[in-house]
């Protein structure tokens, strides 16, 4: 098969990218690199600093014999985009080339507009050209579960058996979503299914939890191979954070009451998640969700499995409670369905103390490395908001 991995250079992409290639797939690899770019404006970087992506592919193809077609340039230009479809011919393109981050967006009104405008106008491009070049192709693309927020509801796959007044419908599930990157995501969800229903294109959208995890097998052939490890309050998720605060001895912080319930799933688990979705495509026309993540997680109790875990390396560390600086129910009911990936044979990584154990101790020998001064958060969904008027 072959399969364009857009957004190559990143946290998931890069890894996903080898463990195709490896598998016996064509790849071609895409990215604008404007990911460091961000990371860099906020002061922050992966722990471990990452060479440049055609040096990676060169090395990747040194240690292994397997080749990664490079692709540098952004999805916002269209004439560039239709040209790496054309060039590759691909007959799946796996899509995780955008902003990723919710803290992001909401800083201002600047960073909210890049967000949408990076996330929804590149993949509108990739859209318009799968429909003119290759309407066969099946992309999968990277979602959110963060799309449907927290219902008072068990969460479906996308859809929803839904009766109205007596009659009855499959409809898209209602979404909250809860940052402008979350929104991105939705309007990607609509431009894509629209797509699909009109132009007969095909795609599997894969709402995906919080992914957490270092190394893959893949990223531990050579040290240059690693992925862009993130640990801050910015492009950091939340147990990747809680980790790297326990080895470098800071206190786990945990928004507010830490009663926020999330989906979670294991670095490794995304990577076969994808090949899943991609060696059973949907048929031409189709748009189908699945909800990938393996296991639910209150944010406060994965505090206290990272403190034992710890503990258990002979480091104490504290949690400590701050002021939640997003909006979002703290208490609240979340029961999401994640079924159609395991029919298709995922087998899941659980989160254990050994997995955890490693994870801490990776984390400690690079401990030197770590910028302090970004793991608190500094950016405040509330903004600004001015004083009412007074007469």
């Amino acid at each position: 098969m072959r399969v364009l991995v857009l957004g190559g250079d990143g946290y998931l992409g890069w890894p996903m990218s080898m463990y195709l290639a490896l598998k016996g797939d064509d790849v071609g690899v895409l990215d604008n690199g404007i990911k460091r770019r961000w990371e860099k404006e906020i002061g922050g970087g992966p722990l471990i600093p990452i060479p440049p992506l055609p040096d990676r592919a060169r090395m990747f193809g040194r240690r292994t014999g397997r080749r990664l077609s490079v692709y540098e340039g952004d999805l916002l230009n269209a004439v560039f985009v239709r040209r790496a479809l054309e060039d590759f011919s691909p007959d799946a393109v796996v899509h995780f080339a955008e902003q990723p981050s919710a803290p992001y967006s909401m800083i201002d009104l600047e960073h909210a507009s890049a967000t949408q405008h990076n996330n929804v106008v590149g993949t509108l491009n990739l859209l318009f050209a799968l429909r003119d070049i290759c309407p066969s192709t099946h992309l999968v693309k990277l979602g959110t579960m963060g799309e449907y927020g927290t219902p008072n509801i068990d969460i479906e796959e996308g859809f929803l058996e839904v009766e109205h007044k007596g009659r009855k419908d499959r409809l898209p599930f209602p979404k909250q979503p809860g940052s402008f990157y979350h929104l991105s995501k939705v309007h990607d969800s609509h431009n894509i299914q629209f797509a699909c229903r009109t132009w007969g294109l095909r795609s599997t959208d894969l709402n995906q939890g919080v992914v957490y995890g270092i190394q893959t097998e893949e990223t531990l052939i050579d040290p240059n191979l690693g992925t862009s490890f993130h640990y801050d309050a910015v492009f950091g998720t939340v147990l990747n954070r809680f980790c790297v605060q326990a080895m470098i001895g800071e206190a786990l912080t945990v928004y507010g009451t830490g009663g926020q319930h999330r989906g979670f799933i294991n670095i490794r688990d995304t990577l076969k998640c994808v090949e899943l979705a991609l060696r059973h495509p949907p048929t031409q026309g189709e748009y189908r969700v699945f909800n990938q993540f393996t296991e639910v997680f209150g944010v406060a109790d994965l505090a206290i499995r990272v403190q034992e875990a710890a503990r258990e390396l002979g480091v104490a560390v504290r949690i400590r409670s701050m002021e939640n600086p997003r909006v979002e129910s703290e208490k609240h009911y979340y029961n999401p369905v994640h079924r159609r990936l395991e029919e298709l044979g995922l087998k899941p990584t659980l989160l254990s103390d050994e997995l955890l154990g490693s994870m801490l101790r990776f984390l400690g020998d690079h401990r030197d490395s770590v910028k302090r001064e970004r793991l608190d958060p500094d950016v405040n969904w509330r903004g600004s908001i001015p004083a009412p008027a007074t007469t």
